[in-house]
């Protein structure tokens, strides 16, 4: 199908169901009456495995962006607690709307009845640049945007609160794992999918590199259904094949699903046995040492009080 006849509009006049003035600011914000068994348990291992030096990857989908919780995920990347994020397709288009617009996700219900949903100019044409470019230089997909936004200081006013950018900065891996198919920027005739594959596939050897590294380290994953859990556990196989020693982790799901006991076995004649978080984060990377968990819970909730333990408890 030829996609140069595509309609675009500009995304500025735009009607954004998030904004950057509705984004909530740690240490600020009240912290819900939330907790859970194991939650204090995971917590100290997060602490644990930091000052031991060992890696926290954070995996999560796009809702934690959409929910305004993007200086929490900064704050505990620059007080060393997170040593890695990852995301979806559109958790870097999100993030990066946000940046230069200051707004992000809108009305797709309406949009979809005429074709208009997601036909963004500046976010699909300008992620596409970001992309080729940083292709041809050998970046991976989370890199490639944040070199752009360096080089284009004039189009992102809002870097403080840019996640990958930020992740940028205080060099630390900012991966994004795509779907081809899954997000606006690929409705955009200047999509490039070579160079969209060759950035995510940097992406992920980057994550491979930090799961072989995780014995004594901590995954969380916040809301990612697929793409995380299944990138995770491709990851932990290529360590575990290569040698390294990857048993002795914490892993966490928080998600709203209620999954009872988690931990208990199931069968395949239960719609929660292809739960893939279920599976691949909590139950099967820890079945040879370290321990899983799973919690329902809020992002809004989770993340602020996550935040609480690990900053807020230890006085920084």
């Amino acid at each position: 199908m030829d996609l140069s006849s595509i309609k675009m509009n500009s995304a500025r006049s735009r009607v954004n169901l998030v904004s950057l003035e509705k984004m909530d600011t740690p240490g600020k914000m009240p912290v819900s009456d939330w907790d859970d068994p194991g939650f204090a348990e995971l917590a100290e291992r997060i602490k644990a495995a930091r000052a031991n030096g060992r890696p926290v990857i954070l995996s999560m989908g796009a809702h934690v962006i959409k929910n305004g919780l993007s200086r929490y995920l900064i704050a505990l990347m620059r007080e060393g607690f997170v040593t890695h994020i990852s995301s979806n397709g559109a958790g870097s288009i999100h993030d990066f709307e946000l940046c230069w617009l200051g707004g992000t996700s809108e009305d797709v219900p309406s949009a979809i009845e005429d074709g208009s949903f997601g036909m963004w100019e500046e976010t699909c044409s300008w992620m596409n640049a970001a992309l080729s470019a940083g292709a041809a230089d050998g970046c991976g997909y989370g890199e490639s945007l944040a070199v752009y936004m360096d080089k284009h200081p004039e189009k992102f006013p809002y870097t403080d609160d840019c996640v990958l950018y930020q992740a940028y900065k205080l060099g630390i891996p900012a991966t994004y794992h795509i779907a081809i198919g899954t997000d606006i920027i690929h409705q955009h005739p200047s999509a490039d999918f070579g160079a969209i594959g060759k950035t995510s596939g940097i992406d992920f050897h980057k994550m491979c590199e930090s799961v072989s590294q995780l014995d004594g380290g901590v995954f969380l994953n916040f809301g990612s259904g697929v793409i995380g859990p299944e990138v995770f556990l491709k990851a932990l196989s290529i360590a575990r094949n290569l040698g390294y020693p990857t048993f002795n982790i914490s892993t966490a799901n928080f998600d709203l699903v209620d999954l009872g006991d988690y931990r208990a076995d199931i069968s395949y004649d239960d719609p929660l046995y292809y739960y893939r978080p279920r599976k691949n984060i909590v139950n099967r990377p820890t079945s040879m040492g370290g321990k899983g968990w799973h919690f329902t819970v809020d992002h809004k909730i989770s993340l602020p009080n996550l935040y609480a333990r690990l900053v807020m408890s230890s006085g920084s």
